[in-house]
């Protein structure tokens, strides 16, 4: 079992930049598949990264070459720094651990608002 504890969300103005932390605590963190995503209000919750245990990573299109996502297993560390933030881009931003005999796991989330 893993919990997991974001940090860093926070309002931001257009053009700005943030970076998310998510601390994970518990056994086996590097076979975990880690992962943030979002779900703005009214709206689905969509994956916005994630990395797997070789470090490769996935990005949804709405944030390809803003936002990167990285990890470090011996800190038992994920980030994603948000770079040149869209209004869009406001939402609540959850840490996820996912493994397929290990289970899937979430943080309570983040609150990340652009605005000016």
């Amino acid at each position: 079992q893993v919990q997991l504890v974001e940090s860093g969300g926070g309002l931001v103005q257009p053009g700005g930049s943030l970076r998310l932390s998510c601390a994970a605590s518990g056994s086996l963190f590097g076979v975990y598949t880690m992962g943030w995503y979002r779900q703005a209000p009214g709206k689905q919750r969509e994956l916005v990264a994630h990395i797997i245990t070789d470090g490769s990573t996935r990005y949804a299109d709405s944030v390809k070459g803003r936002f990167t996502i990285s990890r470090d297993n011996a800190k038992k560390m994920v980030y994603l720094q948000m770079n040149n933030l869209k209004f869009e881009d406001t939402a609540v931003y959850s840490c996820n651990a996912w493994d397929r005999r290990l289970g899937n796991y979430w943080g309570q989330g983040t609150q990340v608002t652009v605005s000016s």
